[in-house]
C-alpha cells in the first residue's frame, strides 16, 4: 500500500516573509506570524478556529452581480396572458434565490415585488428531425414575479 516514502519538509530552508495572519481556506487552523522575522514557527503558534455559517443568499449576492441574476424575460403565450394580472416571468441564473431575484427586480426595473415563485426547468433530450442526431436541451430556472396592482414592467 505504501509505495511512496513520505518525508517531512526540512525546516532549514529560508521562508519568505508573510502577512501578520494567514488563514487557510477550508481548514480549522490559523497560524500567526512570529514577532521576529527570523524565528521559525512552532506547533504552539497554531490556534483552532470555529467555522461560522454564512447564509447562502448572502454568498450569492456578493458573488454575482444583480444584473446577472435576471437573464431575460420569458416571452411565451402563457407569460403574456399572466402579465395582464401583474405577474411577470423571467429566466434567471441557476444559482439565484427568491431574495436575490427580488433585489434584482427592484434595482433594474425600480418596482417592488410582492412574491416570487421559482420553477426549475429540467434538461431534456432532443432529436434533430433530418439527421437523427441526439442532443440535450439545457436545464435552467424561471421565476414568476408578482407585483402590486398598478405596477408594470415595460420590456423594450
Amino acid at each position: 500500500m505504501a509505495f511512496f516514502k513520505r518525508t517531512k519538509k526540512s525546516e532549514d530552508k529560508p521562508s519568505q516573509p508573510k502577512a501578520d495572519k494567514v488563514t487557510k481556506v477550508k481548514s480549522t487552523t490559523v497560524t500567526e506570524a512570529p514577532a521576529e522575522p527570523n524565528v521559525s514557527r512552532t506547533k504552539s503558534d497554531k490556534k483552532t478556529v470555529k467555522h461560522t455559517e454564512i447564509k447562502r443568499s448572502t454568498l450569492i449576492s456578493k458573488e454575482l452581480d444583480l444584473s446577472g441574476i435576471l437573464l431575460r424575460p420569458r416571452i411565451t403565450e402563457k407569460a403574456t396572458i399572466v402579465a395582464e394580472s401583474g405577474v411577470y416571468v423571467f429566466e434567471v441564473s441557476k444559482r439565484a434565490t427568491k431574495h436575490t431575484i427580488k433585489q434584482a427586480v427592484k434595482k433594474i426595473y425600480k418596482v417592488d415585488a410582492i412574491r416570487v415563485n421559482i420553477v426549475k426547468l429540467p434538461s431534456k433530450k432532443r432529436v434533430s428531425g433530418r439527421t437523427r442526431i441526439v442532443g440535450v436541451k439545457s436545464s435552467g430556472k424561471k421565476a414568476y414575479v408578482y407585483l402590486k396592482k398598478g405596477d408594470r414592467i415595460e420590456f423594450v
